[in-house]
């Protein structure tokens, strides 16, 4: 089986978790262009981080959360996905919640947390699950852009069995100048896999995990 991976990844890593039944290749469909953002008071904020890439345009820009938690101006952290979780604990910072996708942040923000006062940082192309939902429940949101996304619309020429996709970002680069048909589709989770079936009827396996590990396990032992 042939795989296109639609963003590099660690070949030794893909290898040790599909084996040799398996080749594969990569191809950067997006770009990732840190923002300069002048740093400024977190004080009685909560922080929203939706992606890797915001977590490290966040701290290159200089932002330091408080998480002295005898504080009164400490910042809860709010995160989508293990692997954003995993980034800021590179930082040395925790997460008081981690969901699955931005929806499922948003249902638990309405039922648990419409106190707070919320700062999303994330990319210029970042979805407006949160921005559409949270004012709506008279919750104090506001997203910050520190990160810009470039879409790459790439040609590719060679023949696979499936491909991977890992943001709706990345799907609409792939999907230019690429048929999604007669090819199988894997997708890193739901919010990705809405954003497939907008350009294909044909099945779509998505981690429910959300994670790279989960989505190798799928590729390795379909079910």
């Amino acid at each position: 089986m042939r795989i296109l991976f639609t963003k590099n990844f660690n070949k030794m890593m893909i290898s040790k978790k599909l084996g040799s039944h398996f080749s594969y290749d990569f191809v950067e469909v997006i770009k990732i262009v840190p923002m300069q953002v002048e740093p400024f008071d977190l004080k009685n904020k909560s922080l929203i981080f939706t992606s890797v890439n915001a977590v490290k345009s966040f701290f290159e820009n200089g932002f330091r959360p408080d998480e002295n938690f005898t504080s009164r101006n400490f910042n809860k952290i709010y995160t989508v996905g293990m692997t954003t979780k995993k980034e800021l604990r590179k930082y040395g910072f925790g997460t008081f919640k981690v969901t699955r996708h931005a929806k499922e942040l948003s249902e638990f923000i309405i039922e648990n947390s419409s106190k707070e006062n919320f700062l999303h940082f994330c990319g210029n192309l970042a979805l407006d699950v949160l921005n559409k939902t949270l004012p709506l429940q008279n919750i104090s949101y506001r997203k910050i852009p520190v990160y810009e996304t470039v879409l790459l619309y790439p040609k590719v020429t060679g023949t696979y069995d499936a491909v991977c996709f890992f943001s709706p970002s990345g799907v609409r680069s792939f999907a230019k100048f690429n048929s999604l048909n007669n090819i199988k589709i894997y997708s890193i989770g739901e919010t990705t896999e809405k954003e497939i079936k907008k350009f294909t009827k044909n099945p779509i396996i998505t981690s429910k995990e959300s994670t790279m590990e989960d989505l190798l396990r799928l590729i390795a032992r379909p079910e």
